[in-house]
């Protein structure tokens, strides 16, 4: 089950143009990066497909659904089949992380049971073993804000793994960790949506981690799609153009590729062999 944008465009309460006609399918399975500068858009466009913001124009399809032609209720359990991590966690800060994962099933649980597990957490083995795939299993009563900002965001994926949704999205979500750390959490989210067959749309700055682990990358400028392309075929020079405001490309660890000189013909290699 993957999803469809047709001719989808939003506009900001303050007049600002975030969106402006999206067109993009993704088939059911599909790994997609989206990159581009910062203020591009790919926030937004990842608050569109998880159905928490409503376009003003054209048409958007999730699931086989279209979310705002649904019910509330409808609207509800669609958006409990979509798993969004978030680049900074909405995560309490006196939260105990144990909560803050199993809370990644609280629109699949019937209200008692999601009340019972604030008092008594009622799958504590179940958290214990998404937060082990990231490192983190011996934190499982900590509490949050005792966390570094990397740790909140391996809970943030460790919530979203737990929850098993068929839309899994991501907002770059290893912005707050090292080059080391980074790989190994794109390399799972990668082996999840392949394991489980699932959708997989991850905005990621680092535009080395975007060319060596999805095999589709959409590039977004100013709210529009710039290319669709196959990872081994974004050219340098279109890299060139869709980060020409920011002085070079942005790198995992924050490290950035100079811009060429003049005479140069080609941005410095990304890809791996």
């Amino acid at each position: 089950m993957g999803f469809s944008l047709e001719g989808v465009g939003l506009t900001h309460a303050n007049g600002f143009r975030a969106l402006r006609g999206i067109d993009l399918r993704i088939a059911p399975g599909e790994r997609v990066a989206l990159i581009g500068a910062s203020g591009a858009g790919k926030t937004t466009l990842l608050r569109v497909l998880a159905a928490s913001l409503r376009p003003g124009e054209g048409r958007v399809t999730l699931l086989d659904g279209e979310p705002w032609a649904c019910a509330p209720a409808a609207l509800r359990r669609l958006r409990a089949r979509i798993g969004l991590v978030h680049q900074s966690p909405p995560i309490p800060p006196r939260q105990r992380v144990v909560t803050a994962v199993l809370a990644g099933r609280l629109g699949q649980w019937p209200l008692w049971k999601s009340l019972a597990s604030l008092v008594l957490p009622v799958d504590p083995n179940g958290a214990r073993a998404a937060l082990a795939r990231l490192d983190l299993a011996e934190r499982l009563y900590e509490r949050c804000d005792r966390l570094s900002g990397g740790q909140q965001q391996r809970v943030a994926l460790a919530r979203v793994l737990y929850q098993q949704p068929d839309l899994l999205l991501a907002d770059e979500p290893v912005s707050a960790m090292d080059p080391a750390l980074s790989e190994l959490t794109i390399s799972l989210l990668n082996e999840e949506a392949t394991r489980r067959g699932v959708t997989l749309v991850a905005s990621l700055h680092a535009v080395d981690l975007a060319l060596r682990h999805f095999p589709r990358v959409v590039g977004v400028k100013e709210g529009a799609i710039l290319f669709d392309l196959p990872a081994a075929q974004v050219s340098d020079a279109l890299l060139r153009e869709l980060y020409a405001a920011e002085g070079g490309l942005p790198l995992a660890g924050g490290l950035r590729a100079p811009e060429p000189a003049e005479t140069a013909g080609e941005l410095p290699p990304l890809r791996c062999a």
